[in-house]
């Protein structure tokens, strides 16, 4: 098995750096539940909701957002520019390093 590390912030500020298989078609979502970290992935990876919504901290190259994850983003909380929905960035090998950090819950 091939992984690499990615780092993930928590709503804490606590830095966790995580090991992603990048054989297994994993997304962060996955990876952040698989470490018991507090993201819920409610709809199950399938962008129907927000719950794994989380900032890009350095400047990987991903793939371009779907129209599901923009118009999921166009109604979630505390979006910004680097906003991605953590379900839809696959692992792979080109991930190795990447950084992302956990936006707020809505109250």
């Amino acid at each position: 098995m091939s992984t690499i590390k990615i780092t993930v912030i928590d709503r804490e500020d606590q830095e966790h750096e995580l090991e992603a298989p990048t054989d297994m078609n994993m997304n962060v979502m996955e990876v952040c539940k698989a470490y018991e970290l507090p993201v819920e992935g409610t709809c199950g990876g399938m962008a129907l909701c927000a719950s794994c919504h989380c900032y890009v901290l350095t400047n990987h190259e991903l793939r371009e957002p779907s129209d599901d994850e923009e118009d999921m983003l166009d109604q979630a909380f505390f979006v910004e520019d680097n906003s991605r929905l953590g379900c839809q960035i696959r692992i792979d090998e080109e991930l190795a390093g990447l950084k992302v950090k956990l936006a707020p819950q809505s109250d």
